[in-house]
């Protein structure tokens, strides 16, 4: 049997053909934002009663931070984390307030390093090459942890990082004429898949909870499969070109790396695939702690691309909410680089942490799966039982 699209295993290399992979992303951007439109009618029609819970809970920040912490080591991917958060921001009704959503945004920076962290597991077999892989691993959370450390707080007391974005918001709807409310046709397009979806679950059932919970699960369906999807379309494209741009990048200065992080995590939309391309060239002994830092510093920016496309999807009257939560992110992580990178001594903070851990690993390797497990399992999940009890 010929025609018809190839099966979703099949995608990637169908996407090596530019034209068909220019179709490829356009119709996985398309469901995205679909996913994202449709998660915000899910929780309006499903109501305030079932939402107060878990917006009294993350009323504390730091449970708002390891809820975004777990959501994110659970689905391997903060922009799945982070698409979900400017929907909850964004929702016709019954929003998540934007203070509570700042610590999940911070979460969910700290819970996308588990991933490089799991695969510099895969050298434990060489302790040379594992040492200098768990390094480069776990510079990326210690750098988000310093980041959280101080931004956290200091938001807190001042909001400078909602008050920031609150003021880039209202000048780019200026600039665009109040563009976040603008019928266009994309958006009557995004409409019209949300009501063909809500349709069809209502064939098998006729309850309005019922209805919603699946809108709910079927719009995070969507938005997995295609931010998971993208990953691979363009990764098949990239893959031999993000090596040779980072090395490259390696050769030149900081400045230069930092950009090519950005670039590279923007275009396969995953700071995860950018980060854990350096895992085994550390280990391999090709780059160093120090050469990989900044390439990972810019995957962290690279990676907020994803909220600001989905902030775009989100419509009606609390659609600027939903811009405001991702230049939060935004801003969050450009603040985390001002604030450790250019100062020698701050920045050989998480570096010589990170070299720290990776002797104790090395050592006894257990305990690398003790710190896997404990800090980004454990340690959320903890803290959500004491909520619950305290």
């Amino acid at each position: 049997m010929t025609g018809g699209p190839p099966p979703p295993g099949k995608l990637a290399s169908f996407a090596t053909y530019p034209i068909a992979r220019l179709a490829a992303v356009l119709l996985l951007l398309f469901v995205f934002l679909v996913g994202v439109n449709g998660l915000g009618d899910g929780f309006k029609s499903l109501g305030q009663g079932v939402l107060d819970s878990f917006f009294s809970a993350t009323e504390n920040p730091f449970i708002a931070l390891m809820v975004g912490v777990l959501a994110t080591t659970l689905v391997q991917s903060s922009s799945v984390t982070t698409s979900m958060i400017v929907a909850f921001v964004a929702a016709p009704e019954n929003p998540l307030p934007v203070a509570n959503a700042v610590p999940m945004i911070m979460g969910a920076n700290i819970g996308t390093t588990v991933t490089n962290t799991v695969v510099s597991l895969a050298h434990m077999g060489r302790p040379e090459e594992f040492r200098r892989a768990f390094a480069v691993a776990t510079c990326h959370d210690f750098f988000n942890f310093i980041a959280v450390a101080v931004l956290l707080p200091l938001e807190l007391v001042t909001g400078y990082l909602r008050r920031t974005a609150t003021g880039v918001s209202d000048l780019l709807m200026e600039i665009g004429g109040g563009g976040v409310d603008y019928d266009s046709p994309i958006k009557g397009a995004l409409k019209a898949a949300v009501g063909y979806i809500k349709s069809a679950i209502s064939f098998a059932t006729e309850s309005d909870r019922i209805l919603a919970i699946a809108l709910i699960l079927v719009s995070c369906l969507l938005i997995f499969f295609a931010l998971m999807m993208l990953v691979r379309v363009m990764r098949s494209a990239m893959q031999s070109r993000v090596e040779s741009v980072v090395s490259k990048a390696l050769e030149r200065s900081a400045l230069l790396a930092m950009s090519v992080g950005v670039i590279v995590t923007v275009m396969v939309q995953s700071s995860s695939i950018t980060t854990s391309l350096l895992v085994p060239l550390a280990g391999a002994g090709i780059i160093t702690l120090a050469q990989a830092f900044p390439i990972t510093i810019g995957a962290n920016i690279g990676t907020t691309i994803t909220a600001l496309l989905a902030a775009l999807a989100v419509t009606g009257e609390n659609a600027q909410a939903g811009l405001i939560i991702a230049l939060v992110h935004l801003g969050f992580n450009v603040s985390g680089t001002v604030l450790i990178y250019p100062w020698p001594r701050i920045r050989n903070i998480p570096l010589s942490a990170a070299r720290w851990i990776a002797d104790i690993a090395v050592r006894s390797r257990r305990w690398a799966l003790v710190y896997v497990i404990v800090l980004f399992y454990g340690l959320p999940a903890l803290f959500a039982v004491l909520n619950r009890l305290l």
